[in-house]
């Protein structure tokens, strides 16, 4: 039986010899290889904190001590010792281990933050909450991955450094820094000392005695803590963290778990907030991914377990927005490009590559990405922001009031729009044309193939006094759906027949839409099928449309409260349309993860059932029923 079939909980990792636990970490390292060369996931960062969690797991008692991970994706160890083995085969699957923490599968996971930067505003308020209730209980953070380039964290750093009761550990998982961490006996004895609670009570004690002595005693006490802090700053690069008033420990060789455990007892024993600095390598004890220059396989899709070979896969709509973007800064030199730390995945590694001066990575920095672009666009430049739709939400504020407010020519470009299925509930991009409608001047964009996000981008980049959006989804781009006509700014996809039917179809949907128009056609009912293109604002010719048909039924992979069909209703209703509207979305709910599609016919975003529902309107309609009556009979 593998060692690893033996661990139910974290506290059967105690009784493991050393020479065990290294067995067990490879045996981790094997599993979480294997499962994520089939299913795809998060490798890297993972690979790279084995050792490291065990300490957590080692020293601290969890669930009664609440672990958080930021990034989420660097918990499959921790799903592996907290009972989760027999099913991790399952990882990413539908109604399988899910690739974030998660409460429904675990008491050991408290926080389901797959997006960055915020474990330590929750550890925050946990530490202080049980210091509050007067329970014995350790808070830990673990932070790492780019997490710490992000805004929110250093506002959580500045709260913990003067919340002195706080029992909380923050694990500063460092997996960036190339220099060597400082070890040895010294090392090791000044992290004992500085850890110690009679150390803060005796430096109290000297600092008061010193200064009573008149005349020469501050001085006396400034000259001892400056050689006390210059040892220690020349021993490890801690500076940063103490100045804010933190107590630091490290750094530490994250690989090295009996060193890491040291420095974590230390730190657990301190009444009050420590840091502990870990050196770690993303990719550790897998060759392939330590030689994978782009990112030591942070996200990899199935590949060979042997070479390291990712499997060939097709294009994908970010590859050809990459292609479209790199065209267009070479024919506007004013286009310069932003990304918040995921240059590779929006596809502006081509785009930084021939144009490095006019690319900038801001870190995981959503808010200062979004302004920083109003200053660019103020300096008579226009920025090209590429994000994940989910990641935008973070940056509301600054879209409404930084870009909006002062008709800054900013372009959004929000890639993972709609549902992308895998990651889980927080990479779902189905909020963005729900917030976005509210903000006053800005021009929404959905292509529903390749040909329209060249032509949307360019015409995108040519708004410069108003912010400008394009998105588009996760996975492979349909063929091209040409247009048949072209009414006001929206093309005309089928006209089939009476118009019986229009439909509004949002960008991705409209091959979904397509083939509702085939299915409705087949049983004779007529059907017009309109891509607007740019769906906020709505076009005028959509409306006159409306006024033409028997019923209006709106397609979009986005939240159906305030999104592009509610805006639709509301401007049909203003005008004094009175054709009944269906709206056909995403419900309101956080969707499990799941294959898109799967996903899509599970939420009746696929056409069979939107052709249904449609049939069964049009009936009703025939029958001299509204469809509230259709839909509740007397």
């Amino acid at each position: 039986m593998a060692l690893l079939d033996s661990i139910g909980s974290p506290r059967d990792l105690r009784d493991l010899s050393a020479e065990q636990l290294d067995e067990l970490a490879a045996e981790i390292r094997d599993v979480m290889i294997r499962t994520v060369a089939t299913n795809s996931g998060h490798l890297g960062p993972n690979l790279g904190v084995v050792e490291l969690t065990l300490a957590i797991h080692r020293v601290f008692d969890s669930p009664r001590d609440r672990v958080v991970f930021d990034t989420g994706h660097q918990s499959y160890v921790h799903k592996l010792v907290t009972g989760r083995h027999a099913d991790f085969g399952t990882l990413r699957k539908e109604g399988g281990v899910s690739g974030y923490p998660s409460q429904a599968e675990s008491e050991h996971d408290i926080v389901e933050n797959s997006h960055a930067s915020t474990s330590l505003s929750y550890a925050d308020g946990l530490a202080k909450a049980y210091a509050i209730r007067g329970e014995d209980r350790h808070v830990v953070a673990v932070i790492g991955d780019g997490a710490l380039t992000g805004g929110m964290a250093w506002e959580a750093l500045n709260n913990i450094a003067i919340a002195r009761n706080s029992r909380l550990v923050i694990v500063v998982n460092d997996n960036e820094r190339s220099y060597t961490p400082t070890i040895g006996g010294l090392a090791t004895a000044l992290t004992s000392l500085r850890t110690n609670p009679r150390y803060e009570q005796v430096l109290d004690l000297v600092k008061k005695r010193l200064n009573q002595v008149p005349g020469v005693g501050h001085a006396a006490y400034d000259a001892l803590h400056a050689v006390k802090k210059g040892m220690k700053d020349a021993l490890a690069p801690q500076g940063l963290f103490e100045d804010l008033g933190l107590k630091y420990v490290g750094p530490v060789d994250g690989h090295d778990r009996a060193a890491m455990e040291q420095a974590l007892t230390n730190a657990k024993r301190f009444n009050g907030p420590v840091i502990v600095h870990a050196i770690t390598r993303k990719g550790q004890g897998y060759d392939p991914a330590l030689r994978h220059e782009a990112d030591q396989f942070h996200a990899p899709g199935p590949f060979d377990v042997q070479t390291g070979a990712e499997k060939p896969k097709g294009r994908i709509w970010t590859d050809h927005f990459s292609e479209a973007v790199v065209d267009l800064g070479e024919r506007r030199d004013d286009v310069v490009a932003i990304t918040a730390a995921m240059m590779h995945p929006v596809g502006l590694d081509v785009f930084a590559q021939r144009f490095p001066e006019r690319t900038f990575d801001v870190g995981i920095a959503e808010q200062h990405a979004v302004t920083s672009a109003a200053g660019l666009a103020m300096g008579g430049l226009h920025p090209v922001f590429a994000v994940y739709a989910t990641f935008l939400n973070r940056a509301f504020d600054q879209v409404l009031m930084d870009v909006a407010l002062h008709r800054c020519g900013v372009t959004f470009v929000l890639d993972r729009s709609g549902v992308t299925g895998d990651d889980g509930a927080s990479h779902n991009g189905m909020w963005d044309m729900s917030i976005l409608q509210v903000v006053p001047g800005l021009r929404l964009a959905a292509p529903r193939d390749v040909t329209r996000l060249r032509e949307l981008l360019d015409e995108a980049v040519e708004v410069d006094d108003a912010p400008t959006v394009v998105r588009f989804p996760k996975g492979p781009p349909p063929e091209d759906v040409p247009a048949i006509d072209r009414v006001g700014g929206a093309d005309v996809l089928v006209r089939e027949g009476e118009r019986d039917v229009l439909v509004v179809a949002v960008g991705s949907m409209c091959t979904t839409a397509v083939d509702v128009a085939s299915r409705l056609t087949a049983q004779g009912i007529g059907v017009t099928v309109v891509d607007p293109r740019w769906v906020k604002p709505v076009d005028p010719a959509i409306v006159d449309l409306a006024r033409e048909h028997r019923l209006v039924v709106s397609v979009e992979d986005n939240g159906r409260v305030g999104g592009c069909g509610a805006a639709l209703l509301q401007t049909l209703n203003d005008a004094g349309v009175r054709t009944p509207v269906r709206l056909h979305g995403i419900p309101q709910e956080f969707l499990d993860h799941a294959k898109r599609d799967v996903i899509l016919a599970r939420i009746g975003l696929d056409a069979q059932t939107i052709a249904r529902t449609i049939v069964e309107d049009v009936t009703a309609l025939d029958r001299g029923l509204t469809l509230v009556e259709a839909e509740h009979p007397a």
